[in-house]
């Protein structure tokens, strides 16, 4: 097998693969995109409610629960809306439960051609579904009804200039003297928020509860298609127990079958394509969490343990909850392991020190396309040595080509004289006809690197290069890219020897119009980072070929 016919099996093999990652990438179906919905009246979801404090991993049917000790059926309170604002969130959470029912991310707008519509995380129930936030304290008593309404100072409050934090307070307080004050913590440029509960008891009698957050979230299933990348990433309920990152899927309608377990220094999320929403329980204290089905929605909950108040004492709970994009810093710093929601796949040992390399060049050039094109020379600049033996290789195996054509007229009918003669050829020019495929076989998995890197870092997300390339993250809306990689694919081939069978000729001549056709839909930055391997290639094997030909002119003299 010739040099030619491996460089054409190689590219064949690195498409299949390709399509094998992606097809295979996580098979949990994908919630709806989060778009603007009308505010809805609370319980519109069948998993609206709080979890049953005595028995948190209760069927959907039993949704809404009650508390442990028994009380009258609450009356559905419709509540207030309360605006909080800072510079990165918009919130609006409802007196009633203090439930956080939009969430609206006004950084990120839906798309280049909708700069003014930005992404909603959470939102009531709509023509997308429900995705809202609840928490509180569940226990004996009045305090753990789901739609207690709550007061508060304001009806909006925003983040103060020069200031780094905002603080909204939510107080309640009942007939049998137990009052509860619940505190929304926010920060400057920070996606995270603290949840902060204190139970005062003034009454006559120990309270005894315990915290809780959940989120309660439509999914419905998006079929999978190359021409919209986003739909092969994971998008779902996932959990995180101190040990194990699990992905839980959200067709399992039997209540026997859906997760339950502890959580220890973990979380829970609800994923989205470039965005999460995650709940991240007291590390020191242990959790218990559960997931619920009804109907298209899930109720992914978390639990604290249990505490007692004696009649004049109180005591605080502390969660932190995170509603913005998959930034690997911040989530580093909210929880271990949280960045795991950015999912690379299997290459991750890959994909994320590409990342942080792009990051670091990102911050002297500003911006991603040209930190894509100067990590593709670092890249090259690494693997020089091996390129370099490569491509000595292919000069000489151009340069004894009409060799190999003349024993291969010769031994036509003879295959295994044939192969014989021409390892003999090989070995008398120093030819091997494999090292010609080790740089593209290398270049596989810095590929698939590269392709998760651009798909699922929200940083790619709308980043713009040059001109019409206005987000890298999707494929080339004019196919540029594309077509200049087809020429720069078939500039490099043809200065590799020329395959002397006809049908691997046909196959050498066609590999750069099929991978252009095949990468045409693939994000632009992952073109942009083929045509720039492909150039410094060429211009590489230029220089060898230069090189190599001046030593055979010195060795005839």
């Amino acid at each position: 097998m010739d040099n030619q016919r491996l460089f054409a099996l190689a590219g064949l093999g690195l498409l299949l693969f390709v399509n094998y990652q992606t097809w295979q990438h996580d098979f949990a179906p994908a919630p709806a995109p989060a778009v603007a919905a009308a505010t809805a009246a609370p319980g519109a979801s069948a998993l609206s409610g709080a979890p049953n404090a005595g028995a948190p991993t209760v069927a959907a049917a039993q949704v809404p629960a009650v508390a442990a000790t028994p009380v009258p059926p609450p009356t559905v309170q419709t509540g207030e809306d309360i605006h909080i604002r800072t510079d990165v969130l918009d919130l609006v959470v409802n007196t009633a439960g203090v439930e956080i029912r939009n969430a609206t991310l006004s950084r990120y707008s839906l798309s280049i051609e909708q700069p003014d519509q930005f992404v909603q995380l959470l939102r009531p129930a709509g023509g997308d579904g429900i995705a809202v936030l609840q928490w509180g304290v569940a226990g004996a008593g009045p305090a753990s009804a789901a739609d207690v309404v709550y007061t508060t100072e304001k009806t909006s409050y925003a983040m103060a200039d020069g200031a780094d934090t905002l603080e909204v307070p939510f107080t309640w307080t009942g007939a049998d003297g137990i009052t509860v004050t619940r505190v929304l913590h926010l920060q400057r440029g920070n996606y995270a928020i603290g949840l902060e509960q204190t139970v005062q008891n003034a009454g006559q009698t120990a309270w005894r509860g315990r915290p809780y957050a959940q989120l309660v979230h439509h999914w419905s299933k998006v079929d999978r298609s190359m021409f919209n990348p986003a739909t092969y990433s994971y998008q779902g309920p996932a959990v995180y127990n101190g040990k194990k990152y699990q992905k839980l899927s959200v067709e399992k309608p039997d209540a026997e079958q859906l997760p339950k377990g502890q959580i220890t220094e973990g979380w829970i999320a609800s994923l989205q394509h470039h965005f999460v929403t995650a709940i991240v329980p007291d590390p020191k204290a242990q959790t218990e969490y559960s997931m619920t089905v009804a109907n298209a929605d899930y109720r992914l909950s978390a639990m604290g343990p249990w505490r007692e108040v004696a009649p004049g004492e109180k005591t605080s709970f502390t969660d932190r909850i995170y509603i913005g994009p998959k930034l690997q810093d911040q989530l580093d710093a909210v929880a271990e392991k949280l960045d795991l929601t950015v999912d690379y796949g299997t290459l991750t040992v890959i994909a994320k020190p590409l990342f942080w390399l792009l990051a670091q060049v990102h911050k002297l050039v500003s911006n991603w396309g040209l930190a894509i094109i100067l990590v593709t020379v670092i890249i090259k600049a690494i693997f020089f040595p091996l390129a370099q033996t490569s491509g000595r290789s292919m000069a000489r195996m151009r340069n004894i080509a009409p060799r190999v054509k003349a024993l291969q007229d010769r031994y036509k009918d003879n295959r295994e004289e044939l192969g014989k003669q021409m390892m003999e050829l090989y070995k008398r020019e120093k030819v091997n006809p494999l090292s010609g495929c080790l740089p593209m076989l290398v270049q596989i998995p810095v590929f698939m690197g590269f392709y998760w890197v651009l798909l699922e870092s929200v940083e790619m997300r709308q980043a713009p290069f040059v001109g019409w390339l206005h987000d890298l993250s999707i494929k080339d809306p004019y196919f540029v890219l594309p077509a200049i990689m087809c020429a720069a694919m078939f500039g490099q081939f043809k200065m590799n020897p020329a395959p002397p069978d006809p049908t691997q000729a046909k196959v050498f001549a066609i590999m750069p119009f099929f991978m252009t056709a095949m990468m045409a839909f693939f994000p632009a930055g992952l073109v942009l980072y083929w045509i720039t391997n492909t150039g410094l290639s060429i211009a590489q094997q230029w220089h060898i070929n230069k090189v190599v030909a001046e030593e055979n002119s010195k060795a005839r003299q």
